[in-house]
């Protein structure tokens, strides 16, 4: 079980190594950047604010439902899943993860909902930091022209869903999309 644990967390850290680096290429960044923007976006979105470049710039790169978060869970659970089922002969290793890992998904995903849901709740807090921390290496600062880009596919999704791009329902749009 000990080695499981060991080998999940070198996993760990070389997956948020390899996200660092690729951070440093370009066209990564660019990527990085539109994810921002879109961040930056629905953070303003869910505050209230007009969606327009000047109001929403100031918000944050960071947001609670970010699917980089999903994705850090996914990894976090399936350590400590997997050391627990220590190492089977490979045909039920392959079984376990081809059935435990949609499970695992499922749960991350609704943890990120109930996280960011329970914000005022300081425990929650602290178990959504490494969701947000991660996103300082997938999220950059975002020029105007994405924000732009960000501001127009949120309107055109809101105007699909039938919402109006000034008052957020609930702080959420209805479909449960996230960012």
């Amino acid at each position: 079980m000990i080695s499981n644990l060991v080998e999940g967390v070198i996993r760990l850290g070389l997956f948020i190594a390899y996200i660092a680096g690729i951070g440093l290429w370009p066209d990564v960044k660019r990527v990085f950047a539109y994810h921002g923007a879109e961040h930056k976006t629905i953070n303003a979105y869910e505050a209230g604010e007009p969606l327009e470049i000047a109001r929403v710039r100031s918000y944050s790169t960071a947001h609670t439902r970010c699917g980089t978060g999903v994705v850090l869970w996914v990894a976090v659970i399936s350590i400590l899943v997997f050391a627990l089922l220590g190492k089977p002969p490979l045909l039920l290793r392959f079984i376990s993860r081809v059935l435990l890992i949609p499970i695992i998904v499922m749960l991350s995903y609704e943890f990120i909902k109930f996280g960011s849901a329970h914000q005022g709740n300081a425990l929650m807090r602290f178990l959504v930091w490494p969701a947000l921390a991660l996103q300082a290496l997938t999220t950059r600062e975002p020029d105007d022209g994405m924000l732009e880009v960000a501001i127009t596919a949120l309107k055109a999704l809101l105007e699909e869903e039938g919402q109006s791009d000034s008052s957020p329902e609930h702080g959420h749009i209805k479909s449960g999309a996230s960012p």
